[in-house]
């Protein structure tokens, strides 16, 4: 599309009401009156910067392509002449800056990424140093935020059985995901908004997934469209997440695109037919214009409810899903399917009855329903309800992990790979050299463990290797409670 005429600037402060809603995207003049209502977050997100530039907090989450490619072109009224900008404009486009998460006196300085000697650095870095929105919305979690943190305090509780007099004096952390070839068994999970800790997004993750030889899985809720995530890395395999839109035409699309763009697999998301209360995100007010870069979904939002990035993601995905939409998606797609969100054994027999190629066992990082057991035990209940699980798909894992030991944990737990999500978000803090040192880091801490356990390589991993007697009792047995039998009485 090209721009046709140029728009002075006094032209555009005359379209700032709410029945006439003019904004300025990088340059380019948009008439967005008739889209402001359909805005997730409410008109009042528009026009706020009716009659103004919004380019700024535009940016700070989408790249340029997304309004093109989402709003008409009707909407389009040429380009700001810049050469018209008066002092009326500049005046018009002062506000108060964005808050930022630093320590009283506002002196903090962000940790050198040559300091960082761990995944808590790089959340404590955010935490001090970051976007307070950001930081928000990436650490919370669902309501008391007790899936969060148990995912990681179970994980402790679990305690290695090294064997020592072996030969480790090379270590290799290399292994293979739906046949793909991986230096190390580490998922980039689908996080989404990536952008609101640094512009490049998913696309500096694509590029250090590549580098680092691990795999990413790319959000349905990216801050970039999928085929520009893809172009950072030409070749290179992707995995791409899905959220089941109700309108199955844009799930459809979606799919074909994704297969087009040559991705390997399809991580379909299970675990989100409501979404959780994340109180911290919820205390933020959102004032950004956000469309899914995917589907361009534009759900309302009630706006007398609180404010938050979560309050306005996913409205448009399908609370119907049932495990009849899996053959649906096979009639779209012959793409491998991993279910992700499984947190039963019962679930798991279903997924492995109805022919997906895999599962990933997830809480949703503790971020929609509190109290999903915690992911370290998922695996547990498997070996103990559903063993063959592991001979019949390739398990997955998520929740918790921390340490390149926590990793090797899981994997002596029969999974087959592990994903991180958070953790690569603050990474992007430092673009995609801290993804980069990230990868390197839990490397480096794989292999020191692996040494002193007394295994060489992955395919020496094995429960022995691990006491998880501290846990066991926390176990599921069976899928049913013992008190199932048991029926309150009727109320009259």
């Amino acid at each position: 599309m090209e721009a046709t005429q140029l728009i002075p600037a006094q032209t555009v402060l005359q379209h700032g009401t709410p029945h006439d809603c003019w904004i300025v995207i990088d340059d380019e003049v948009w008439d967005v009156t008739k889209f402001a209502p359909q805005h997730p977050g409410g008109a009042s997100v528009i026009v706020k910067y009716a009659g103004r530039d919004a380019t700024e907090a535009y940016s700070e989450i989408h790249t340029r392509s997304i309004v093109r490619e989402h709003l008409s072109p009707d909407f389009f009224k040429g380009n700001l002449d810049r050469s018209t900008i008066t002092e009326a404009w500049t005046r018009a486009q002062d506000k108060p800056e964005s808050p930022k998460a630093q320590a009283p006196g506002e002196t903090e300085k962000k940790i050198p990424l040559h300091n960082i000697i761990s995944l808590y650095d790089f959340a404590e870095s955010v935490a001090r140093t970051g976007s307070t929105k950001a930081y928000a919305f990436y650490s919370t979690a669902a309501t008391d935020c007790c899936t969060r943190d148990a995912n990681e305090q179970m994980i402790k509780r679990i305690w290695f059985r090294p064997r020592v007099m072996k030969n480790v004096a090379q270590v290799d952390t290399s292994t293979s995901v739906m046949g793909i070839p991986m230096k190390m068994p580490l998922f980039i999970c689908p996080t989404g908004l990536a952008k609101l800790i640094h512009p490049d997004g998913e696309k500096g993750l694509a590029r250090a997934a590549e580098s680092t030889g691990i795999l990413e899985i790319v959000s349905s809720a990216s801050s970039h469209p999928l085929r520009d995530v893809v172009a950072e890395a030409p070749g290179y395999p992707f995995f791409f997440q899905l959220y089941l839109n109700k309108d199955k035409s844009k799930s459809a699309a979606a799919l074909r695109h994704a297969q087009e763009l040559g991705i390997r697999a399809v991580f379909l998301t299970v675990d989100a037919a409501g979404r959780g209360k994340r109180e911290s995100d919820e205390r933020l007010k959102v004032d950004e214009v956000i469309v899914n870069p995917i589907t361009g979904e534009r759900a309302p939002v009630d706006q007398k409810k609180r404010g938050g990035l979560t309050q306005m993601m996913g409205s448009y995905i399908d609370q119907g899903m049932t495990w009849k939409d899996i053959a649906w998606i096979r009639s779209v797609t012959d793409l491998p399917i991993v279910l992700k969100g499984i947190t039963t054994a019962a679930d798991a027999r279903l997924a492995v009855e109805h022919g997906v190629e895999g599962i990933m066992l997830s809480n949703h990082g503790g971020r929609n329903l509190d109290f999903a057991p915690p992911s370290i035990l998922l695996l547990l209940e498997m070996h103990r309800n559903c063993p063959e699980v592991f001979d019949k798909v390739e398990v997955y894992v998520d929740g918790g992990y921390r340490r390149g030991g926590d990793i090797i944990k899981a994997l002596c737990l029969g999974a087959k790979a592990v994903g991180l999500g958070r953790s690569f978000l603050y990474s992007m803090h430092y673009g995609t050299e801290g993804a980069e040192h990230l990868v390197e880091l839990l490397k480096e801490e794989m292999e020191s463990v692996m040494k002193l356990l007394g295994i060489k390589d992955l395919s020496e991993v094995h429960p022995g290797l691990v006491n998880t007697s501290d846990v066991d009792h926390l176990v599921v047995a069976g899928d049913e409670h013992p008190y199932a039998k048991w029926r309150p009485k009727a109320r009259m």
